[in-house]
């Protein structure tokens, strides 16, 4: 009897400079996050609070997966190469000013963000929070181009790379929304209230910001499958449907405990 092969999805390319680089810097983010769990693990401390070793351990592993996660997706989205390199670049270097930020104030037993008590801690914030907003025109640089054509991919990867963009762009508003809260707790004189004002966001923040990998990487397995496209589409788009849920129910617990 005859066979059937399935097609085999076209090679990539090579990766540029510009990509291995944000691998790169990604992989020693990620690094340096776990390396500070073993100085958690050995120093001890608070977990939780503006003051701990869980500030460089969570913004390392994920900044450096998020830049490794961007860096990937972007693959898939139509836009000039030499624009993509550039963004990819300065959002690299955004990603390691932040975690920089982020740990060395953790050294200093200081808090990172909202900490206006001395001249450094200011600049210390403020530069955080401009990293912020560079991290913001970036990232919707891509999500636009994302909704502007449609992305590559094997089938489902258009759908998760634009879902996932979509959600970041909420885990992105989220975190603006902390900081901002912060920011006037901080200028009123509510320094310990500022502190604590972004603990009911976080959780609606931290599932909003890693779609943009989880949903691409089903993608990416399934294409991997013998399963008909039509049957990785709909898995995909279930995908989606249960990671939006998922937003809205920290969405509502956000709003509930506001």
């Amino acid at each position: 009897m005859p066979t059937t092969t399935r097609p085999l999805s076209p090679p990539r390319p090579s990766l540029r400079p510009a990509e291995r680089l944000c691998h790169a810097t990604g992989a020693l983010l990620v690094l340096s996050g776990l390396l500070h769990l073993v100085v958690f693990a050995v120093d001890g401390g608070p977990w939780d609070g503006p003051v701990s070793w869980r500030k460089p351990v969570t913004f390392g592993l994920s900044f450096g997966l998020t830049l490794m996660a961007i860096t990937w997706v972007t693959s898939y989205v139509r836009m000039a190469a030499r624009a993509r390199g550039v963004l990819l670049l300065v959002f690299a270097a955004d990603c390691v000013v932040e975690v920089g930020g982020i740990t060395l104030q953790a050294w200093r037993r200081v808090p990172s963000h909202l900490d206006m008590e001395t001249g450094f801690d200011t600049a210390v914030s403020m530069t955080l929070a401009v990293g912020g907003a560079v991290l913001v025109v970036v990232l919707t640089a891509f999500a636009v181009a994302s909704f502007r054509s449609r992305p590559d991919g094997p089938a489902g990867m258009p759908l998760a790379v634009r879902s996932g963009f979509a959600v970041l762009l909420l885990a992105l508003a989220s975190g603006a929304v902390m900081i901002a809260r912060g920011v006037v707790l901080t200028r009123t004189g509510h320094q310990e209230a500022a502190y604590h004002s972004t603990a009911p966001l976080k959780p609606l923040h931290g599932v909003s910001l890693h779609a943009v990998l989880v949903l691409p990487a089903l993608a990416w397995l399934l294409a991997r499958t013998d399963w008909s496209e039509e049957r990785r589409e709909r898995i995909v788009r279930a995908a989606v449907w249960c990671y939006t849920a998922a937003v809205l129910v920290t969405g509502v617990q956000a709003v509930l405990t506001w």
